[in-house]
């Protein structure tokens, strides 16, 4: 979906303020604060407390004593934060660990007393929904089965082009696994395939992708990474083969946490967890047929986030409100996105290169990040504006999606050079869209020089393309905005595309 409208303003909803939720879960208590509520929702304070509330649950029935006192102690701070940020709405939710214990009522109404507000205890059904809808949120493609591991439960959720069927939650938590097999993996396994095995339509997710979601799972990413030393840093839409996820899994069971907690970026908290989610993992891969897991950044919260928004803000490409967060916050005219989206159509429409629908939609969030990298010491503008847009907090886009981005900003301020700081990623990337990367690149480096970064100046003047020639045309009454800078830079458009420069006043 790409958007060719002018930009607009937020939404008066998007504009509201800070807008919190606390995440009551079977290990964790989280606040998260987002700018606002919009279909690219930016975090601007996040707080996470192990506090353990499931540990107990399946040898007691009862919520853990010392989880219980981690967790009023953190929900008391995050009341007082409250205050502070000037959060204008709240939404509390609590999932598996609550909904399970014999005394969950009775921890809510505790929690309930720091709030003029009660605590929405989710069904089991509804986290699985609220999880999938998040992933779809983040990943609009998505097509598969989507999987929330939590420290309770399991939720899996089918996906397809944007709808989820109903959802459905298992008792398959790290936390409630280890104390239900009484710390034995081996009958834990036997428990996972005996809970996977009443999952009628799972086999049906054959061949297609697992979007896993959870903090256990994300340090299984985490690990894979560093296996492989991958250069690109960003947990969202990263993907694993199923073979080595399956292996990876097969191995951190085997670890102790001695071994565990010698593994870089684990956290120590997660490491008895850590073999129980990667059992989990390996068993509901082979259950399923999955072809590979893409690991999604977004889930419940971000499902709650989404299911707020009104159907307008809904239909909204999240990557590109994405980019016009991050530009608004960092570019001299953020409007200026459309400006370069239109007046660069001409070197990839059907006289250019030519686009798909999915490269045009890059080439618009390339455009919006064009100018975000201005404000740095010139000698550093382009591995500034490359970093900036690889690791940017921006979803709806895959890690090849990222690295044409962050290649665009790199050309965009250094022309036709090759940065060293890219290493492999240009082998990640496809010769094709490398070069895409480039000519768009130098086509925007041309435009700033040309309408000197100022708005209304572009419109004025067009760039075209054929088999010869690519031409720039200037009116009369601007002919003087031609000079030897912008001369230089249609000259190594031109000759990056294989063509001769061409400059048309009148």
């Amino acid at each position: 979906m790409t958007s060719t409208s002018p930009e607009k303003a937020p939404a008066p909803h998007a504009r509201k303020g800070p807008y919190g939720i606390i995440d009551i879960g079977s290990n964790s208590v989280r606040l998260v604060v987002y700018a606002g509520a919009t279909r690219s929702p930016v975090p601007i304070f996040n707080e996470k407390v192990m506090a353990g509330l499931g540990r107990s649950v399946a040898r007691t029935g009862k919520l853990d004593e010392q989880g219980v006192e981690r967790a009023i102690k953190a929900v008391r701070r995050f009341a007082a934060l409250k205050r502070e940020i000037g959060i204008k709405k709240l939404d509390v939710v609590a999932t598996a660990a609550v909904r399970d214990a014999s005394d969950g009522e009775a921890f809510l109404k505790k929690i309930e007393a720091f709030f003029d507000q009660k605590v929405r205890l989710l069904s089991g059904e509804e986290e699985a929904r609220l999880a999938a809808l998040g992933i779809l949120s983040a990943i609009p493609d998505a097509d598969g089965l989507a999987g929330d591991l939590g420290g309770g439960s399991l939720e899996l959720v089918a996906v397809s082009s944007g709808t989820l069927a109903p959802g459905i939650t298992l008792p398959l938590g790290p936390l409630r696994l280890e104390a239900a097999s009484e710390g034995n993996l081996s009958r834990a396994g036997q428990i996972v395939d005996e809970e996977l095995k009443k999952i009628g339509w799972l086999s049906s997710m054959k061949g297609r992708p697992l979007y896993a979601v959870g903090g256990v799972w994300r340090n299984l990413a985490r690990i894979h990474m560093a296996q492989f030393n991958y250069p690109v840093r960003v947990l969202h839409n990263y993907v694993i083969p199923q073979r080595d996820a399956a292996q990876l899994a097969g191995l951190l069971e085997k670890m102790g946490p001695k071994s565990l907690a010698r593994i870089p970026d684990i956290s120590s908290r997660r490491i008895p967890a850590l073999p129980y989610g990667a059992l989990v993992l390996e068993r509901l891969l082979a259950a399923a047929g999955a072809s590979h897991v893409i690991v999604s950044s977004f889930g419940l919260r971000e499902g709650v986030v989404y299911d707020a928004l009104d159907a307008e803000e809904k239909r909204k490409d999240p990557l590109i409100e994405g980019c016009k967060d991050l530009a608004g916050r960092l570019a001299r005219f953020p409007e200026h996105g459309q400006e370069l989206a239109t007046w660069t159509e001409a070197l990839f429409s059907d006289g250019g290169f030519g686009e798909s629908a999915a490269q045009k939609r890059l080439r618009h969030a390339a455009c919006i990040l064009a100018d975000i990298g201005w404000y740095v010491h010139p000698d550093y503008r382009s591995h500034h504006a490359m970093q900036q847009i690889l690791l940017a907090p921006v979803v709806g886009i895959d890690h090849p999606g990222r690295m044409f981005l962050a290649r665009v900003g790199f050309h965009r301020h250094e022309g036709n050079a090759e940065a060293e700081v890219l290493g492999d990623l240009t082998s990640r990337l496809s010769k094709e869209e490398a070069y895409r990367a480039r000519i768009l690149g130098l086509a925007l480096r041309l435009a700033f020089s040309l309408c000197a970064a100022r708005l209304g100046v572009l419109p004025l003047t067009r760039l075209r393309m054929d088999e010869k020639y690519v031409r720039l045309e200037l009116p009369k009454k601007i002919e003087s905005f031609m000079g030897e800078t912008v001369q230089k830079r249609l000259n190594a458009l031109a000759k990056a595309a294989g063509r001769e420069a061409d400059v048309v006043i009148g």
